[in-house]
Parts: structure tokens; C-alpha cells; sequence
């Protein structure tokens, strides 16, 4: 698809915004990101979208987003995940939003391709210890909103706090299941799933 360096800029940016915040970007947030008008910025979105490479809900806010099978290149930064904040493998803690990435490249030395729905969590606690996810780990985080049971999830719980555990559906609730005899299982009525655990780096 032939795209223009602004454009490709723009897919970028709301790529990277989506994963970081799991929504996506106004066309003011995106305009004062690249440094224009938001009137050019509505320009290059409208062309993204004849192009088929962005999709928009009419009428809705945030609803931008990269249409599926569209692949954002992005071979700078071949090995790097947002790093959006810690994660809790003991009692819940509150979320931390942060600005910083892991590099894969500097912790594996490898070249794996980026997967762009990936999200980088560094884990407090111990949990999770029998599962192999051991505190100050990173969790490489796929981002979505369901679960089979037996998956290990980021759960957001009813009062605003994320956890790691693996997740359980049972009749009348949820349990998050904890792989350490020293903690309790968390059992909610509702938790909402923000991504699956797709892997764990460690650096000794």
C-alpha cells in the first residue's frame, strides 16, 4: 500500500495508542502529537480510510482504528513492546501508566517479528510463583477482551485494581486463581479481561 510518510506516521501513532491506552486517539491528541492542524489530520485520516488501511465508526468518538490485515511496519524498533506499568502477582495493586517500552532486543538478543497487539507488564509478587512467573519478570500481555478458562489474564477487578492470575468461570462468579498456596483465590462477580499472558522474560 503506498503510503505517505505523514500517513504512515499517523497509523503508527494510533497503533502504538491503542495498545498503550486500549483506545485510540482524537484527531486533537493526534494533531498535537505530529505537530499540524487537526483539519490535516482529518485529511490524512480521511485518506487512510479510501485507502482501507484505517477503519472509523461514524459518529463515535475514539473509534479509530487499523483495519484488520493491515501491517504496520515498523523495522526501527523491531523488539519493542510498551511497557504500561506493573502488575500485581500478590494482593491487587493500582494500575500504573507509564511512558516506557522494553526491548526485547536488548533482553533476548534475537529478532522475533513485533506482534502489535503486544503489551509488556513487569510483575510484582509472587503469586504466580508455580506457574514459572516469578516477581520482576515481564509478561509479554496479548491484548484482549476474552478468556477461556485456564488462561493466565490481566484482570481489571470491580474496584479499579489489576491483577494476574488464571482465570476460571464457575457458575455464579469468577475465580482468579493464584499458582502459590500461600495466597487466595480473588472470586468477583465481573472482572474485566485487558489481555492473555503470551510469554515471560526474565534477566538474571
Amino acid at each position: 500500500m503506498n503510503l505517505t510518510p505523514k500517513q504512515l506516521r499517523i497509523l503508527k501513532l494510533i497503533r502504538d495508542w491503542r495498545v498503550r491506552h486500549g483506545y485510540s486517539p482524537t484527531m486533537q491528541e493526534l494533531a498535537d502529537e505530529i505537530g499540524v492542524s487537526k483539519v490535516t489530520v482529518f485529511e490524512h485520516v480521511e485518506a487512510l480510510i479510501k485507502k482501507g488501511a484505517l477503519v472509523r465508526e461514524p459518529n463515535k468518538a475514539r473509534s479509530l482504528s487499523i483495519a484488520d490485515g493491515m501491517s504496520v511496519p515498523d523495522e526501527s524498533r523491531p523488539l519493542r513492546f510498551p511497557l504500561v506499568g506493573r502488575i500485581a502477582a500478590g494482593n491487587p495493586i493500582e494500575k500504573v501508566e507509564d511512558t516506557d517500552e522494553i526491548d526485547l532486543g536488548d533482553l533476548l538478543g534475537a529478532t522475533p517479528e513485533k506482534a502489535h497487539s503486544t503489551f509488556a507488564l513487569r510483575v510484582e509478587g509472587e503469586s504466580m510463583r508455580d506457574e514459572g512467573i516469578l516477581d520482576g519478570d515481564y509478561v509479554l500481555i496479548e491484548r484482549t477482551q476474552v478468556a477461556d478458562n485456564g488462561d493466565r489474564v490481566v484482570a481489571l477487578l470491580p474496584d479499579g485494581s489489576t491483577t494476574l492470575k488464571t482465570f476460571f468461570k464457575e457458575a455464579d462468579h469468577i475465580r482468579l486463581q493464584p499458582a502459590n498456596p500461600d495466597f487466595e483465590p480473588i472470586r468477583v462477580k465481573f472482572c474485566q479481561i485487558q489481555g492473555i499472558v503470551k510469554g515471560v522474560v526474565r534477566r538474571y
